[in-house]
């Protein structure tokens, strides 16, 4: 194993131990700080030299199908890696930067560490999801910052319903986060003419049941996602808000219209992660939802109320969570 190989086992091998969710190579003059996402914290994790991150950057490129030879342009590509029997996709992506390249890691665990019941803080949050799952037709938000967890969340309720029936899902990601199986993942790859658009249009025709689009990005595929659920499919997606109601705002700025929204929107459900302490005093982080459905959606949908009520706020969620003891005041004080 070269030098290259083992700088690069050391600290993935560090990342994975500390339950990090992002590596970020931050390249100065005269060294590369590496940084460690762990429960959505950048921390410090160690510095390497200028000519180590050159070495290690060119293995990272050439071992994920990148070009080697390209430095003026973004690039992505992905690694498997393995550590102790668990598996690993690794989404690699650079950025030009000041005559070098940043490049920035993204670690997507293959194997169900934690099952769907784990994934929330409040159990009646995730009946709700379950029964929004048991809609033959519509759609399904969720909503939140980059790292929330909310593909995390989709993966997690389309592998407890296949289990239960048999359903035919298609899914259009970009990247594939996470092989499953029983379900037609569809890689989104627009050099390809794979784009959202194009793969919803060529998934309709294999009669699914249920459509899983990675993210909503434009309005085009909006209005397509949209139309699908509209058709007698169940639609899932991803969107980024900063809350539920901002969720409805932006598909008012894609260009949805409140009569489009009031036929198909079955619901919108904003993910926050919170840092719990478990009795091991391992940390790990569950999610809160800010949940509009019912009556409250079609009152936001209709602009008749600006936001949800106070009972399904973060903020309020976030104090429940306090006063239950599943956070600490550190971590209360410092979310609000």
């Amino acid at each position: 194993m070269s030098a290259t190989e083992s700088l690069s086992l050391r600290i993935l091998s560090k990342a994975v131990q500390r339950n990090a969710t992002d590596i970020h190579f931050y390249p100065l003059e005269t060294k590369t700080d590496i940084y460690f996402r762990i429960h959505g914290k950048r921390l410090l994790f160690d510095s390497i030299t200028t000519s180590q991150y050159d070495l290690i950057l060119t293995y990272y490129k050439f071992t994920s199908g990148m070009d080697i030879g390209e430095i003026r342009k973004p690039q992505n590509g992905t690694i498997p890696f393995h550590k102790n029997s668990h598996h690993f996709s690794l989404r690699l992506s650079t950025l030009p930067v000041n005559h070098s390249e940043s490049l920035a890691i993204r670690i997507l665990p293959q194997d169900q560490a934690l099952t769907l019941d784990q994934l929330f803080l409040f159990q009646n949050q995730l009946i709700t999801l379950k029964k929004w799952m048991k809609h033959k037709s519509g759609l399904i938000l969720l909503s939140g910052p980059t790292g929330s967890g909310k593909t995390t969340t989709l993966y997690a309720l389309l592998e407890e319903f296949i289990k239960e029936e048999s359903y035919q899902t298609i899914t259009l990601e970009d990247p594939i986060e996470k092989n499953i199986q029983d379900i037609l993942q569809v890689q989104v790859n627009e050099k390809a003419g794979i784009t959202y658009q194009s793969g919803l249009k060529a998934a309709l025709r294999h009669d699914p049941d249920i459509i899983m689009v990675g993210e909503i990005r434009d309005r085009h595929t909006a209005q397509f996602a949209f139309e699908a659920s509209l058709t007698g499919h169940l639609v899932l997606s991803t969107i980024h808000a900063k809350h539920a109601a901002g969720t409805i705002h932006r598909l008012f700025e894609m260009g949805l219209s409140a009569t489009e929204l009031n036929q198909s929107l079955i619901g919108v459900a904003s993910i926050e992660l919170l840092p719990i302490v478990t009795n091991n005093d391992n940390k790990r982080r569950a999610a809160i939802l800010e949940i509009l459905d019912g009556r409250i959606l079609e009152a936001v949908i209709n602009q008749q109320h600006s936001s949800i009520t106070n009972k399904q706020s973060f903020h309020y969620l976030r104090r429940k969570a306090y006063c239950y003891g599943f956070i600490s005041k550190a971590t209360y004080e410092n979310l609000e």
